[in-house]
């Protein structure tokens, strides 16, 4: 497919308002790709410190010389899509054009765009009874917590859970993913999010404004800290002798010594976890709390609601 396509770019690091929109040229899908048709695109946390060059402890030099010393060299942002495939590359014979997808482009970026091209094994087909925007807001943190939680710490019934940062992208999903297996939850947020957490399954809301995550003197079955400010030895001495602690934004030294009850380090972008979370957004038994903001255009106050750090559940664009 030959033509132009509106899409957001990054150029440099900086403020929300270095993101604009302009035209680019439809990407044509290679072999084991489509290319979708975006319908939605999620705006998360990463999308935002990639857009900032705002990288976890330690990791400012490498990631600055991997991917681009003084804006991204992949201009186009965006992690998370969903729309229909609008065609296919040579080998892809399990999605046909005019099919729904969703899913992650993980490094390539690129979905904040009105067509992104993207492996094939990386789009799963959004249920029926799902909306393109819920597909986009739903697997970011869902697949996170799916991966960490469930796959790695392997929680379950019966044991406690400790969520810091509980209002965010990752933080809902996991006490969603938690409360379903039948684990007891306690969520670190704000006191204005409490209700909310309580109605996604925690069994306690705390609001960390006055008890700090490391002052609490409860241990935990599994420690997850989705905000980034849990030092590993507070994690550590707030887990059980034996229980998981995981760092779900990881600085360096954290992420290359990451072993034994520390888990923490990038998660596989696998076809099966995005269609995981969608059956479940379908069953009614996950809650992608989507808030469409707009366009394109609105994608540098979606930036901003974020860089304030007290976005609620999943921002979306449409196109």
């Amino acid at each position: 497919m030959n033509g132009q396509m509106r899409a957001a770019i990054v150029d440099r690091y900086g403020p929300p308002e270095t993101v604009r929109v302009t035209t680019a040229p439809i990407p044509t899908p290679r072999a084991g790709e489509v290319l979708v048709r975006v319908e939605a695109a999620a705006v998360t946390s990463g999308d935002a410190r990639l857009r900032a060059g705002r990288f976890p402890r330690g990791f400012a030099f490498p990631a600055r010389l991997a991917i681009g010393v003084r804006g991204p060299r992949r201009k186009v942002p965006g992690v998370v899509f969903a729309g229909e495939v609008a065609s296919r590359g040579d080998g892809v014979d399990d999605l046909a054009v005019g099919q729904r997808v969703a899913g992650l482009t993980g490094a390539r970026l690129g979905a904040h765009a009105e067509y992104v091209a993207v492996r094939a094994t990386a789009a799963a087909t959004i249920p029926e009874r799902v909306t393109t925007s819920d597909a986009a807001a739903a697997l970011f943190g869902g697949s996170t917590a799916l991966s960490f939680l469930v796959h790695r710490a392997r929680i379950r019934e019966g044991q406690t859970l400790l969520v810091n940062g509980g209002s965010g992208s990752v933080g809902t999903a996991a006490i969603q993913l938690a409360a379903r297996v039948g684990a007891t939850v306690t969520a670190l947020s704000t006191t204005p999010n409490h209700e909310l957490l309580r109605r996604l399954g925690a069994a306690e809301t705390i609001d960390y404004r006055e008890t700090p995550v490391e002052a609490l003197p409860q241990r935990f079955d599994v420690v997850l800290d989705a905000v980034g400010n849990l030092r590993r030895a507070d994690g550590l001495r707030l887990a059980a002798p034996t229980g998981p602690v995981i760092l779900a934004v990881a600085g360096l030294w954290d992420t290359a010594t990451a072993r034994g009850r520390v888990i923490a380090g990038p998660i596989p972008e696998r076809r099966e976890d995005f269609a995981t979370i969608l059956d479940l957004v379908a069953q009614g038994e996950f809650d992608p709390l989507t808030e469409v903001v707009g366009g394109l255009d609105a994608l540098p106050e979606a930036h901003r609601r974020i860089d304030t750090g007290r976005k609620v559940g999943n921002l979306v664009v449409t196109m």
